[in-house]
């Protein structure tokens, strides 16, 4: 079984020094096979900010643990116009990763990241057909029954992100991605950016989509919350036969605590789901934006 954090949307420059000591704590007691971080480290893609960054990432590693890193659209400079399109993503690559499509692979899972912030989209993400090659090939000598994971910070799939449940724009060439997703028999997706925890299974988003579920991540320590949810991530148990434990741990105020704990068996028919236990109430979350199934 590996088991993974997903953190996303850290925002150092807006955050909470204390509730990132608490997550780090949290991470350094329970020493995940690996920590998935899928992108905007920063608030606003300044040197300070990104020194922040990488500081608190060389915390991680000094303790011993792993990490998977993508950038997001706020590791991009916004108001540095001549930096946004010349180099957007050199500050990530001097003090993040120079790695812009990560890979790891143990004996349950196979996981590729993949950079989907751009200069000109400014918000909103994008990818290119040789991200789509890519995603097909390095997942293509992967054993069929480990679990494929693809990690990026904005969604492939339009999500609910509203209180009442307007959906968000999809990913610059959403079909071809899904296609490529599908092809490449994807199992999860992990992605960020909406600072909101959400899973549901891609084939009842879109139809076509393959047999991926899509799981995001609120925001972690940062201060930009929205739709009222706290500060949270994901606690994923994951194993070599396509099932899958996904744990909600939010802030409530003092400490990081689980909010919700489901099941999740990919069969023929696609993934099916069932509470492990009832989610306790920490951080008043309604259970519609807890988790969709």
């Amino acid at each position: 079984m590996a088991r993974i954090a997903h953190l996303s949307d850290i925002h150092f420059g807006a955050n909470d020094p204390k509730i990132v000591d608490a997550a780090t704590a949290w991470l350094e007691e329970r020493q995940p096979d690996l920590v998935v971080i899928s992108g905007d480290f920063t608030q606003r893609a300044r040197v300070d900010q990104f020194r922040q960054a990488a500081a608190w990432l060389g915390r991680l590693h000094a303790a011993g643990l792993k990490t998977l890193v993508v950038p997001g659209n706020h590791d991009v400079p916004l108001y540095d116009v001549v930096r946004r399109f010349m180099a957007p993503l050199r500050r990530y690559r001097r003090y993040i990763s120079h790695d812009l499509c990560p890979f790891y692979e143990d004996a349950e899972v196979a996981i590729l990241g993949i950079n989907t912030a751009r200069s000109l989209t400014i918000k909103d993400g994008r990818i290119n057909h040789d991200q789509m090659d890519m995603l097909r090939d390095r997942f293509a000598p992967v054993a069929p029954d480990k679990t494929r994971i693809l990690v990026t910070h904005h969604p492939l799939f339009a999500m609910p992100i509203g209180k009442g449940g307007e959906l968000s724009e999809a990913v610059g060439r959403h079909e071809d991605a899904v296609k490529a997703v599908c092809q490449a028999g994807v199992h999860v997706a992990l992605a960020g950016h909406f600072h909101r925890t959400y899973a549901e299974a891609a084939q009842k988003m879109v139809a076509h989509s393959g047999g991926a579920l899509v799981t995001q991540a609120g925001t972690a320590p940062s201060t930009r919350l929205r739709n009222a949810e706290p500060q949270s991530f994901n606690w994923l148990h994951v194993r070599r036969n396509n099932a899958m434990e996904l744990q909600v741990i939010v802030w409530d105020g003092a400490s990081f605590r689980r909010a919700s704990h489901v099941e999740y068996v990919h069969e023929s028919k696609g993934w099916t789901s069932r509470d492990v236990v009832e989610p306790p109430r920490v951080g008043e979350i309604p259970p519609r934006q807890v988790l969709r199934r």
